[in-house]
């Protein structure tokens, strides 16, 4: 698939709306990043892109990117250290195969927000919201 014909079939305002609600329960962070590239590994490029935006950088190490490549249709899910803690291997593997059950369905949308659903309800699990919280990265979907 194109990537251009990947973003025009996303709803952006529906996943930027979802990123928001998701993290009013929680302090953690969730950013969501389009690649036109072709990376050969996914996981390889969404841990560079990462540390490129900056989310290694909060102040609880629970920042989350979902990262797409849909020229060459991967994607990846990435959580910092210290949300890694909390959930380990399991959660992302579990949330992968979510994901792709959406993809493969033609349900872009549906696949970016229920990742988004699922990795908040997380956040908030282990990292809920606090008094004079304030968002330590924009909530917009990201693109190269």
């Amino acid at each position: 698939m194109k990537t251009h014909e990947f973003i025009s079939r996303l709803d952006e305002t529906k996943i930027v709306a979802e990123i928001a609600a998701a993290e009013k329960q929680t302090s953690g962070e969730i950013r969501v990043f389009i690649s036109r590239k072709s990376p050969a590994d996914a996981l390889v490029r969404a841990r560079e892109r990462f540390e490129k935006l900056g989310m290694s950088r909060t102040r609880h190490r629970n920042g989350v990117l979902i990262y797409f490549a849909p020229r060459v249709q991967k994607f990846a899910v990435i959580g910092d250290s210290g949300i890694h803690e909390k959930c380990g291997d399991a959660f992302w593997q579990e949330t992968v195969a979510e994901i792709g059950a959406h993809l493969r369905a033609d349900h872009f949308t549906e696949a970016v927000q229920h990742a988004v659903r699922k990795v908040g309800a997380l956040l908030a699990q282990h990292f809920p919201a606090e008094p004079g919280d304030i968002n330590e990265l924009p909530n917009d979907l990201l693109k190269d």
